[in-house]
């Protein structure tokens, strides 16, 4: 049998790939040189394949074990590998829950350093480092302008959104953006636009009284399906900011010394734009957190949010990094 190279593992762009996974109840292991997962069903063992070439992600929940053969497997594939509680929340790995962002990531020697050398050289540069944030923002901006007006929202009886009130809140945040001139005010800013999409969100599923909880927020539906999405999302940050080269600690917005605060930067390009109603309308469905999920995985596919990501680190960083 031909063995295969790392680099062979790797011929599918992390933003094309498939599949994000989160597995409960289970070990992951290799078999007969295959990735696998094994379910016990009686006295059965079932065993399903992992196509590690075409995954980016994988989240362990509640009852799983790996072996050190499957995470030699995943890191030669370049897959990110997550320890979370059930239904993907809080994310544990190597760190507390409160890191949020603590991805194991496969510690490859040839990451690119372009992009890494571009960022550094401007992220020391209190005024490019903002500017490096509102375009992180207006990207935010467009996402959400492009996906909460699309056809496939707007077809949806369950989310009927006040297309005058959105086009002024967003406007009015785009406004701000201009006259912005710190950190602190671009996230008080912030907080006031997520703040009223939610409440946008609720009027157009008629959800009634919603206040955003951290955790989960007991048993509102709506909240613990926003941090489970938002977890997916996360991991899909940290991807692209592992593809590019580029350390979680180095952020633009959520705080120079915050653990993971890039991965929270670029999750929040396409958090509002997809999760956000995503919860909300699967939340008034009735769906469970498996429905969900896979409502948002599906989701984030179509809409390319890896490429998207990436996309935008690439051009941040050459741009405010040539600039210097």
């Amino acid at each position: 049998m031909e063995h295969l190279k790392p680099s062979d593992l790797k011929t599918i762009l992390h933003s094309k790939r498939s599949n994000i996974y989160y597995l409960q109840y289970c070990r992951v292991l290799v078999n007969g040189g295959r990735v696998e997962y094994v379910t016990d069903e009686g006295k059965r063992s079932l065993y399903w394949n992992i196509p590690i070439a075409n995954t980016t992600v994988i989240m362990l929940g509640t009852g799983t074990s790996v072996t050190q053969a499957a995470m030699r497997e995943f890191a030669r594939a370049g897959v990110l590998v997550g320890f979370c509680g059930g239904n993907g929340t809080p994310l544990y790995a190597a760190n507390e829950a409160e890191a949020a962002v603590s991805w194991l990531t496969s510690q490859s020697e040839y990451r690119p350093t372009e992009y890494l050398q571009h960022w550094v050289s401007f992220w020391f540069d209190d005024e490019k480092r903002l500017a490096a944030a509102i375009a992180f923002q207006r990207e935010r901006i467009k996402q959400i302008q492009k996906h909460w007006l699309s056809e496939r929202l707007s077809r949806q009886e369950k989310f009927v959104i006040q297309l005058p009130v959105l086009q002024t809140l967003l406007e009015r945040y785009e406004k701000s953006l201009i006259t912005c001139t710190s950190v602190q005010y671009l996230l008080a800013q912030e907080a006031v636009l997520t703040k009223a999409l939610y409440k946008l969100a609720a009027e157009a599923t008629k959800y009634g009284e919603f206040t955003r909880a951290k955790r989960g927020g007991g048993a509102d539906i709506a909240n613990r399906f926003l941090d489970h999405g938002n977890y997916l999302a996360y991991g899909l940050a940290a991807t692209a900011c592992w593809v590019t080269g580029l350390p979680h600690g180095l952020a633009v917005m959520h705080g120079k010394t915050r653990r993971g605060g890039l991965v929270f930067d670029v999750a929040d390009m396409i958090k509002d734009a997809l999760i956000l109603p995503q919860a909300f309308i699967s939340a008034m469905a009735g769906e469970d957190e498996q429905e969900f999920r896979q409502r948002c995985i599906s989701g984030l596919q179509k809409a390319d949010a890896l490429d998207v990501m990436i996309e935008t680190l690439q051009s941040t960083a050459e741009y405010f990094g040539r600039a210097v």
